[in-house]
This record gives C-alpha cells, sequence and structure tokens, in this order.
C-alpha cells in the first residue's frame, strides 16, 4: 500500500506483541492507514496487566494496582473513564485496553495464541544493512509458517523473564521451605502461618511484604541497599500529579530538593522506620512507591534485614552477622531483558543494556524497532504511544533517520548519563525521566520530519 500523507510505498508492519505497548503501536499504525500483523502468544490483550495470562508470561498478583495513577497513565488517544479510581487495579486496567482496541476498532488484525518463534534479518546479496525481516510464526498447536515484512516492531515487554539472585546464595539449594521469585506470586494463601523473607526493596517487594504481614507468622524485609519510598497520595493528592508540574520540567537538583522536602515532611525518614539510609539522592533511582509499607513497618509488623549472606537448612543468615529461620523466601529481585526471537548476533541484551537510538531504533538493522522497553519515572503507556508516533513516521516515510554513526553517537551518550544519573544496576540499564524523555522524542520526531523535508 502507499501512505497518503508521504506518497511512500508501505510495506506491511510486524507488531511483536499485543500488551500495553503493541497495542499502541497497532491503533497508530491503523490510524494511518498502515497494514500490519500483530502477533499475540495469549488469547487476550493487555500482556503483563491481564492476570493469569495464558501466555504464562504476566507476572500480576491478585492485589495488583497501578503505581501511577490513571491520569498520567493514560494513552492520549483514549483516556481512562473518569469513574475509574485514582489507582486501578489490574482488572480494570485489562478492561481498559480491551475497550481502547475494540473502540478503534483494530481487534481482527491481532492474531492470537500465535508465538513468534524467529524475526531473522533479510540481506540481499552485496549489501550488509537489511531490507526486510523473515518472522516465523507458530499458532499454539499448529504449524509454523514464515512471512516477510519490511518492518517489525517488537513489544514483547521487560517484565516476564524472572532475574534470579546472581551468583545464587551458597546453601541455598539446601533450603527445605518454599522459594519463589515475585514473578510466580499470585495470592497470599502459601504465605499464610508461614515465616517468610522478602528480599527486594521495589514495588512487588514492598506489596509482597506488606501483603505477608497480615497473613505470615513473620515477615522480614531484606534489602543490598537503602531506597527512598514514595507514597501513592501527597497533601491528599495522588503524588504523581503533583510532579507532574513546572517543578518536573525544572533541573534535576530543584526536583531532588522539593520532592525531598515533601518526603521528609509528610512521613519524616526512612530510618525512622527501621530502613537503611539510601546511598542516593531521591529520584536517583527507580522510585518505591508504597503507601502502606512504612506503617507496617512502623506497627513492627515487617522486620528489616540486610542482604542475605548464605543458607544453612532452614536457617538465613545475613551479611551483618544475624540470621532467621523461614519456611518462605520471595524473591523480588527483578527481571531479564530478552528477546528469544531475536540471535543474540541480532540484538544483544547484555545485563539488559540493548544499544537502541532514543531507546527505540538498532542503527545496524533499519526497520527493526523497539516500543516500550523503557523504565521511566513515570508511566510507560504514554511514552509508548509517543514512540509508536515516531515510528509511524520512519515506517511510512515521513520521518527519516540520521547517520547509523549519528546514532551510535546518540547512544554513547546516553549511556554515559544514564551511568552519571542513576544507581549503578541492571534495573537502571533503560532508565529515563518521564517528561526529559517524552520531550526527547517530540524533539526527535520533529528533526526526523525535517531530515525528510516536511
Amino acid at each position: 500500500m502507499t501512505d497518503h500523507a508521504s506518497g511512500v510505498p508501505v510495506g506491511r508492519v510486524c507488531i511483536v506483541g499485543a500488551g500495553s505497548s503493541g497495542i499502541t503501536a497497532a491503533q497508530v499504525l491503523h490510524a494511518r492507514g498502515v497494514d500490519f500483523d500483530c502477533f499475540e502468544l495469549g488469547s487476550e490483550v493487555g500482556g503483563n496487566w491481564r492476570y493469569d495470562n495464558d501466555n504464562q508470561l504476566s507476572s500480576a498478583y491478585e492485589s495488583l494496582h497501578i503505581n501511577t495513577s490513571r491520569q498520567l497513565m493514560e494513552y492520549a488517544a483514549y483516556p481512562m473513564p473518569a469513574d475509574l479510581p485514582d489507582y486501578p487495579n489490574h482488572r480494570q486496567i485489562a478492561a481498559y485496553f480491551d475497550d481502547f482496541v475494540d473502540h478503534f476498532g483494530f481487534r481482527d488484525r491481532i492474531r492470537f495464541r500465535t508465538e513468534v518463534v524467529k524475526v531473522a534479518p533479510v540481506v540481499s546479496a552485496g549489501s550488509t544493512t537489511p531490507s526486510g525481516y523473515d518472522v516465523t510464526v507458530r499458532p499454539v498447536g499448529g504449524e509454523p509458517e514464515t512471512r516477510r515484512y519490511q518492518q517489525v516492531i517488537v513489544a514483547n515487554g521487560h517484565h516476564w523473564d524472572p532475574r534470579w539472585p546472581e551468583p545464587g546464595f551458597p546453601g541455598a539449594d539446601s533450603f527445605p521451605g518454599l522459594q519463589l521469585h515475585a514473578h510466580h506470586y499470585r495470592t497470599p494463601e502459601p504465605l499464610i502461618g508461614k515465616r517468610v523473607l522478602v528480599l527486594g526493596i521495589g514495588n512487588s517487594a514492598c506489596d509482597i511484604a506488606v501483603e505477608s504481614s497480615r497473613v505470615a507468622a513473620s515477615t522480614d524485609l531484606a534489602m543490598r541497599r537503602g531506597a527512598h519510598i514514595v507514597p501513592k497520595y501527597l497533601l491528599g493528592v495522588p503524588t504523581d500529579r503533583l510532579t507532574d508540574s513546572p517543578i518536573a520540567r525544572a533541573p534535576l537538583w530543584v526536583q531532588q530538593t522539593v520532592m525531598g522536602a515533601l518526603l521528609r515532611v509528610t512521613q519524616g525518614r526512612v530510618t525512622d522506620y527501621g530502613l537503611p539510609e539510601p546511598d542516593h539522592s531521591v529520584l536517583h533511582a527507580h522510585p518505591t512507591v508504597s503507601q502502606d509499607l512504612l506503617n507496617r513497618l512502623g506497627h513492627g509488623d515487617i522486620t528489616v534485614r540486610p542482604n542475605i549472606d548464605r543458607f544453612e537448612g532452614a536457617k538465613v543468615f545475613f551479611t551483618d552477622g544475624s540470621s532467621g529461620e523461614y519456611d518462605v523466601v520471595v524473591y523480588c529481585t527483578g527481571y531479564r531483558v530478552r528477546f528469544p526471537f531475536l540471535d543474540s548476533t541480532v540484538v544483544a541484551a547484555e545485563d539488559n543494556h540493548v544499544a537502541l537510538y532514543r531507546r527505540v531504533v538498532d542503527p545496524d538493522h533499519p526497520g527493526l524497532y523497539f516500543l516500550g522497553l523503557i523504565q521511566p519515572l513515570g508511566a510507560i503507556m504514554p511514552l509508548a504511544e509517543a514512540q509508536a508516533h515516531w515510528v509511524a513516521d520512519l515506517v511510512t516515510g515521513v520521518g527519516v533517520l540520521p547517520s547509523p554513526g549519528e546514532m551510535r553517537r546518540e547512544i554513547a551518550a546516553y549511556d554515559r548519563r544514564l551511568r552519571k544519573r542513576f544507581v549503578a544496576s541492571k534495573r537502571h540499564t533503560i532508565e529515563v525521566d518521564f517528561h526529559a524523555y517524552r520531550a526527547e522524542i517530540e524533539r526527535e520526531r520533529k528533526r526526523s520530519r525535517r531530515r525528510a523535508g516536511r
């Protein structure tokens, strides 16, 4: 087909995944009349937000609610209903995704229960760059088939492949109780009456520790480093609505000063509740959002521990020499970024780092784009939507990329900024600031259109 805005012939596009990033890519392409196929392993849209998704990849637990308010999480093209609460639960978010797809009328373009097995670049003789991609898909219970596409949008998410402690703790194999990753946690029943140890200080760790503290015989929360705990509400309104203001566009030190002051005034210091002093300033790490953790700590319902040192049977020793006996250990140790359908010679994700221009484009593989492969200080959906509009410009020829050399220089600059800006951790290899990154994508979109003479 031909894109009417540019007059450029456009080949059919393949979208991998129908989660929150995949469906916004589909919506944008559909609105522009671009042919596409979207392949989804599950039988419904929603990805990680579909509780007990039959693609077996969702990390949602029964009590899960969003950590960014609905006003900041919604797509610009389709605002969330005003009667939803400030922080909807996973079922309400999944229903919102269903409404989004049906409102724009592209559900029939999604091939459900179909796995993308392989995406292989097609390189013509005498060339070193791909002219397209052979995509092999396999319907559940069916036979593989291969189709050729000019462009591929990868939107398979990055919260589905659990990362266990690396290296594992000595003696962990001898632990007689239950060890599970947060990815596999669903309901608190396995914790009832048990001695529970939760490892981590991220959002899932806090949610699970709080939930455990209400049903377990005891709950300990262990961590390698301290963290700043951000409540969901400050001064009676969702916290991110306070920060979604001119303050959020101010220099980083101003943002840190204001947020630090608000946290101290409203809840004191985390050390007052027994948590270790963070080794970084506020906003120098992905925020840990919890309305309940500090209360449970203050009530003595959760005991803070340092990092695990080793296991000896049911006893766990910690790095400060203390120990405790446990029945259940829950590892909230994050996820690996992985693309099982892409050979490592095409795109590597070593230590969760992927070298992409503006976090989207692979300089060595024209036509291969990654949506939602970011960890924002804020909501991911509006950013994936902004990425989708930029990618649609590139797909239709309305926008043009800079040279591969210029893209590689930007990637190197981003990596340097990342090392200075955030705590060194596999958790922060794809971190971005919400407002700064959205502005970055908008600027890049304008530049790409100027390169195309638009």
